[in-house]
């Protein structure tokens, strides 16, 4: 640890004494070096952060340098203390002196009885050196861990959770589209500058090239470094800290880059291997060789999930869009999901959709997975696996349903609501309200039409029981409902015809407006 004024106070040798107040920043700021000297102005060879001791000569004599611009150089140069030796040239601190340290805030420390410079500067060197020394030895042991990290099966989410452990930070990293990439890290980005953090990585990334970017959104400081090399980059490591990252820090994340780029390759390999084992387990499943399939998954992934199961069709672009494919950070989602939860889901992508299994308790909990990556998706009823290929027609129409506001659908939802309901759920309406326009443009009203063929298809055609229940005679209902056939083009006599005029009346009802 560097030396500090607090430090310097406390060693009771040396015998110093604060002659203006010091705050507590002023008494923790690290000392990098100590130096004497007695020049007018001694700026052009100090560097900041240090402690200047003098004798006070240049204020002797009898052209005494004026106290003011001698602070104020000092302070401009980043000195971060003046010692100054009394009983010596002065015996004691000039007032002027003492006046413009205490206005430009520049801690002034009394060295007095004679205590040699030379053991100031030695402590604060040989603190420095020690401090050097320590950091070096905890860069080394951080690079070591990292290294370490970098060899076990989960290569990139161990050297991340290695980077966040020694440098006490959260950590994210992003694809090369600025989706983050899951992994299981101990901090998250804080909620609210999460959006701030992946509009940064966005703009970072949006250059196509290696860049780096440091940033301070309330009071974080971020570190954004693209991963991969000059021409293609492959995502981007993101590091938040409560402080500037020192050369350590820097050096540890640079490492990481290396590693993550090598990971990022390794892994991509490794997950194309895996989406292609798994889109052949799922020809499998529909094949019907459900007893190979389960002997197949069971080493690398354990068990298939229990019947009954589920089978969900997943688009990332809304119900059933041809050529837009699920996205990787789904993928890695369900990845993490399934080996976390073994037994409980398996997954796969078929003609450039994902589809999830699952068994039909974990419907629920699956869903929201889903949802949290803005993802349509579409459930089978539940079913055994032998019916999976059924199961998978199923989940094609539910997902067909999908919509904005209702994301995910069940088929046996649909079930529950018939088949006029997914007519209606369907657009049929808008056909149901063309098919009937004819009756609205005739002269004598609709109205009287429509609820006389409603009453009459209801009555299954009888003339008798109908007109009775309209309060007119058999005649005069015939003769509306041969209007109504005239004008809509219709013969009502037939089957066909009739439940076509009573599912669109139906449709087009009041009560399901």
């Amino acid at each position: 640890m560097s030396a500090d004024l607090r430090t310097l106070l406390a060693t009771q040798g040396l015998r110093l004494q604060p002659a203006t107040e010091l705050s507590s920043g002023q008494l923790a700021r690290p000392l990098l070096w100590a130096h004497n000297s007695d020049l007018a102005d001694p700026t052009p060879w100090l560097e900041p952060d240090g402690l200047l001791l003098t004798d006070g000569l240049q204020f002797a004599g009898p052209a005494p340098a004026e106290a003011q611009p001698y602070v104020e150089r000092l302070v401009d140069c980043g000195v971060a203390a003046l010692g100054f030796a009394t009983q010596i040239v002065h015996d004691s601190i000039p007032p002027a002196l003492i006046d413009a340290c205490a206005e430009h805030r520049l801690p002034l420390i009394e060295v007095a009885d004679r205590t040699p410079f030379m053991a100031i500067i030695r402590l604060v060197s040989d603190a420095t050196d020690r401090d050097q020394r320590e950091q070096l030895e905890r860069s080394l042991r951080a690079q070591r861990s990292v290294a370490r990290a970098a060899l076990r099966p989960d290569g990139l989410a161990a050297i991340l959770r290695e980077l966040e452990r020694n440098l006490g930070c959260w950590v994210a990293l992003f694809d090369a589209a600025g989706d983050r990439l899951a992994f299981p890290a101990q901090l998250q980005v804080p909620a609210t500058i999460d959006e701030r953090v992946s509009a940064a990585v966005r703009r970072t990334l949006s250059k196509g090239r290696a860049a780096a970017a440091r940033i301070t959104i309330e009071d974080t400081e971020i570190t954004i470094q693209t991963v991969g090399h000059h021409g293609s980059v492959r995502g981007a490591l993101v590091v938040g800290t409560g402080t500037e990252l020192d050369r350590a820090g820097v050096d540890l994340v640079e490492s990481v880059i290396a590693l993550a780029s090598i990971a990022l390759e390794q892994s991509r390999a490794l997950d194309t291997a895996r989406r292609t084992l798994r889109s052949g387990i799922l020809e499998l499943l529909l094949a019907g060789a459900i007893d190979v399939a389960r002997s197949s998954v069971r080493p690398l992934w354990g068990e298939l999930p229990a019947e009954p199961i589920r089978v969900a069709r997943v688009s990332m672009g809304g119900q059933d869009a041809v050529g837009d494919p699920s996205g990787d950070a789904l993928l890695a989602t369900l990845e993490l999901a399934a080996e976390r939860n073994p037994g409980r889901l398996f997954f796969g992508e078929r003609d450039g959709r994902t589809l999830v299994v699952c068994h039909a308790d974990d419907t629920r909990w699956i869903e929201q997975l889903l949802s949290g990556h803005q993802a349509h998706s579409g459930f089978s009823a539940p079913a055994e696996w032998s019916r999976f290929s059924d199961a998978l027609g199923e989940a094609l129409l539910a997902l067909r349903r999908s919509s904005a506001f209702h994301p995910a659908v069940r088929f046996d939802q649909l079930v529950d609501e018939g088949l006029l309901g997914m007519l209606e759920q369907s657009g049929a309406r808008a056909v149901a309200n063309r098919l009937l326009e004819p009756l609205d443009r005739h002269p004598d009203g609709a109205e009287s039409i429509r609820e006389s063929l409603v009453v009459w298809l209801s009555h299954n055609g009888a003339w008798d029981p109908s007109a009775r229940a309209l309060g007119v005679h058999r005649h005069t209902l015939r003769n509306r409902v041969d209007l109504a056939s005239a004008l809509l083009g219709l013969d009502l006599d037939a089957f066909a015809a009739r439940a076509e005029v009573w599912n669109a009346l139906q449709l087009t009802a009041p009560a399901r407006e």
